[in-house]
C-alpha cells in the first residue's frame, strides 16, 4: 500500500500532540507543517528528532523524503 499524506498525518498525530498539522506529498516526497507544544524550548534538530521518534521505523521503510516546518503554537500564531 503506498504511503499517503493522510497516513503520515495519522502516524504523526498518534505519537505527538499537535495543535495543527498539514501534510502534503506525491507518494514519495512529503512536506509537513507541524505545530506542537512539545517543540517549546527545543532547537530545530531536536524538533525533527521528536517527529522522527513519532514516525519510528516508518521513516526508514515507508517515507523516503519528508520536509518539515516545526513550530510551537506561539510561533505559528505569531
Amino acid at each position: 500500500m503506498p504511503t499517503t499524506p493522510e497516513l503520515i498525518h495519522g502516524y504523526i498525530t498518534a505519537g505527538l500532540e499537535c495543535t495543527h498539522l498539514e501534510v502534503e506529498g506525491d507518494g514519495q516526497h512529503f512536506q509537513a507543517v507541524i505545530v506542537s507544544p512539545a517543540f517549546a524550548g527545543k532547537r530545530l534538530i531536536q524538533r525533527h528528532q521528536i517527529v522522527y521518534a513519532a514516525l519510528g521505523d516508518r521513516m526508514r521503510e515507508e517515507i523516503h523524503a519528508l520536509s518539515m516546518k516545526t513550530l510551537t503554537p506561539e510561533e505559528y500564531q505569531g
